[in-house]
């Protein structure tokens, strides 16, 4: 960057009014450039690219490590990384082509336009899938990685599925809703959803390395996804051809292809700013409490300042793009493990403009009791979903938690942007035993907050006392 660029940066930030920080623009490049270095070593990441946009232009954009570690490839400018869910911003936005184009409203039925929907699924709407409030929740075991299947097998398995609430009631992160979404644009279209966005937005807007994932075609630029087994590197698990073309989130994006989506984001294409509007607005249930998630993007606010934002996880890639749009700030990256902890990323890159969102560093240590960890992380994923079962639980545990703190420990875990990959990405602060009692202390980092989790564990496996408390 040149010190033109830093000087127009510094002049445009003087006129801003937000909570946001431009000012020293070097030294904040170079602030961002140490951290993404010290994290990349800590959690063992191979490679990342991060960019950070102000107003349509790149801030900070740099490339780390590498993008294919066997064959030692640098990730570079064009190192096409697989989306995870982040994809799902993009099946919304074909949803709402359609509506601009009046082939649907939001509050159409499913049932309209996909035949054969059970009666459970009476009153589900367009708009019930778009913003997790349909009932559905993650396909489970019952569909096999491994395993191919079209899309009517894919629509039977949504189908069998009961819903875990009275559609419009309450939230609930699911990919079965997008990948309805993918089907339903290709029953009204006649086209497969990849083409439609191929046709309606990538294509337009010269994304040209954005598309599908596949397997057969030569990608050039792909990056290798990676995972960490025993704290050694491993490839990602092979997934079929079929489940990475669903429509919750099954894209080869660039950092590029990125900067370019989020240029189109302010003007009227391909999605006027009216729809935009409804599509970062925060979901209202039937009693009136607004949920934070619009249609494929999470809603909130630092300090007064709007900020939508959204991550992605899928076979080793992490990716993140979160927006401020009333200061036309963009932060995004991409990095090729599964464990990378990328809501903490976000929420430290973030803090870099947006001090409100600094939080203490505390030091965490190599996790060397994983069956204790799986046993807290499941447990918290229980209590998430309001289904927390007492067989964890000693007697004593039983007695301090059910049946009045776990309501409160049920609210703070579902005020989590995602529950499942916050928990799931938790940090071992520390541990100590004490006379058969073991206490460990979690730290579980999400986007603009984090919590620590302090469990004891007694000589029979069993939580004795669980608390949750906020770490600023």
């Amino acid at each position: 960057m040149t010190r033109r660029s830093f000087r127009i940066i510094v002049g445009v930030a003087a006129c801003l009014v937000s909570t946001v920080t431009f000012a020293a623009q070097p030294t904040i490049a170079k602030r961002i450039d140490m951290y993404v270095r010290s994290e990349m070593r800590r959690q063992k990441i191979p490679g990342m690219s991060v960019a950070v946009i102000h107003d349509r232009r790149v801030l900070f954009r740099k490339n780390y490590g590498f993008a294919n570690v066997e064959h030692k490839v640098p990730v570079g400018p064009a190192t096409v990384f697989q989306s995870g869910s982040i994809g799902k911003q993009f099946t919304a936005a074909a949803i709402m082509l359609l509506v601009q184009d009046g082939n649907m409203s939001l509050d159409d039925r499913l049932s309209k336009f996909l035949p054969n929907t059970p009666p459970a699924w009476e009153n589900v709407t367009i708009r019930h899938l778009l913003t997790g409030t349909s009932g559905m929740g993650s396909f489970g075991d019952e569909v096999d990685l491994r395993a191919d299947y079209s899309e009517e097998q894919f629509f039977e398995f949504a189908k069998k599925a009961p819903l875990g609430f009275t559609p419009g009631s309450d939230w609930n992160y699911s990919n079965t809703a997008y990948v309805t979404l993918g089907i339903l644009i290709h029953k009204l279209t006649g086209k497969f959803y990849g083409d439609f966005l191929e046709e309606r937005i990538f294509g337009p807007l010269n994304m040209r390395t954005a598309r599908i994932i596949s397997e057969t075609d030569i990608i050039p630029n792909r990056a290798a996804g990676y995972r960490l087994v025993g704290g050694e590197l491993k490839n990602q698990e092979w997934v079929s051809p079929s489940n990475n073309t669903t429509a919750d989130g099954s894209l080869y994006l660039t950092v590029d292809d990125l900067v370019k989506w989020d240029a189109a984001l302010y003007t009227d294409f391909p999605l006027k700013q009216s729809t935009l509007r409804e599509t970062f607005s925060a979901v209202k249930l039937r009693d009136g409490a607004e949920h934070p998630y619009g249609f494929g993007w999470h809603v909130e606010k630092v300090g007064g300042t709007r900020f939508v934002f959204h991550g992605g996880a899928w076979q080793g890639f992490k990716s993140f793009i979160g927006r401020f749009p009333d200061d036309k700030l963009t932060i995004i990256f991409f990095a090729n493990l599964w464990d990378t902890r990328d809501f903490k990323l976000a929420g430290d890159l973030a803090s870099f403009f947006y001090p409100q969102l600094k939080r203490r560093v505390l030091p965490t240590i190599d996790d060397t009791d994983p069956k204790t960890t799986r046993l807290v992380r499941n447990t918290l994923l229980q209590i998430s979903t309001s289904k927390a079962s007492q067989e964890s639980f000693s007697a004593a545990g039983r007695a301090d938690i059910f049946p009045q703190k776990i309501k409160h420990l049920e609210q703070t875990l579902r005020s989590l942007s995602i529950p499942v990959a916050v928990i799931f990405t938790s940090d071992l602060l520390d541990r100590h035993d004490d006379g058969g009692m073991r206490k460990y202390r979690y730290l579980l980092s999400d986007v603009t907050k984090s919590f620590v989790c302090t469990v004891i564990v007694n000589s029979n496996d069993e939580i004795d006392a669980l608390d949750i408390d906020e770490h600023k």
